[in-house]
C-alpha cells in the first residue's frame, strides 16, 4: 500500500466532474489496490474520507470510515448517487484535507437515501445519518468538482484551525 499525494484548493482536478467507473474494473487489482491506497492515505492525514480526485484520479470513488461513538463503518462508494435528501437540515463545522488548515460551517440534509457500488462491483442501496450522511454528502461533492467553502452560506465562520481549536472546538455543532 502506499501513501498517495492529496491535491490541495488550486489544483483543477478538484473543479472537474469526476468519471464514472467502469463496473469492469471494480475487481481488478489495480482498482483493488488504489481502494487500500485510498484508505491508508485517510488514516494517515487523518481524515474520517477521501474521494479519488483529492488524489488526481478523476473517478467517482470515495472511501470513508470514523470510530468512536458518532461513527460508521468503512465504506466505499463507486458511481455512487444521493435518491434522497431528508427535510432535516444540520449544521456541522467541516474541513477537507484538500483545503489545509481551515473549517466553516456547512448546512446539509441530516438523512440522506443512498446508491452505488461497493468494492466488490455490487449494488447497495442504504440510508444514511448524521455525520455519515454528512460526510456522504461532503465527499461526493468531491465528485461533481465542489468544495465544502462553495456550500458554506456564511462565510464569517470560516475559521483557520489553530484559532477553531482555540475558540471554536467545544460549539455544540460537531466538527468532521
Amino acid at each position: 500500500m502506499a501513501i498517495l499525494t492529496i491535491a490541495k484548493l488550486g489544483n483543477p482536478v478538484l473543479r472537474q466532474m469526476a468519471a464514472k467507473v467502469d463496473p469492469r474494473d471494480i475487481r481488478t487489482k489495480e482498482m483493488q489496490r488504489f481502494i487500500d491506497d485510498l484508505f491508508e492515505t485517510m488514516l494517515d492525514e487523518p481524515g474520517i474520507g477521501l474521494a479519488s480526485p483529492q488524489v488526481s484520479r478523476s473517478i467517482q470513488l470515495v472511501v470513508m470510515g470514523c470510530e468512536g461513538d458518532d461513527g460508521f463503518p468503512q465504506t466505499v462508494l463507486i458511481n455512487p448517487k444521493i435518491v434522497f435528501y431528508g427535510p432535516q437540515q444540520v449544521e456541522n463545522w467541516e474541513g477537507c484535507l484538500s483545503v489545509d488548515g481551515l473549517r466553516g460551517k456547512v448546512t446539509r440534509p441530516s438523512v440522506v437515501r443512498v446508491q452505488a457500488l461497493d468494492r466488490d462491483g455490487k449494488s447497495m442501496d442504504f440510508e444514511a445519518t448524521g455525520l455519515y450522511a454528512v460526510c456522504i454528502q461532503h465527499e461526493m461533492d468531491h465528485l461533481i468538482g465542489k468544495l465544502f467553502l462553495d456550500r458554506m452560506t456564511d462565510m464569517s465562520t470560516l475559521t483557520q484551525l489553530a484559532e477553531f481549536d482555540q475558540y471554536w472546538r467545544h460549539d455544540p455543532v460537531s466538527a468532521i
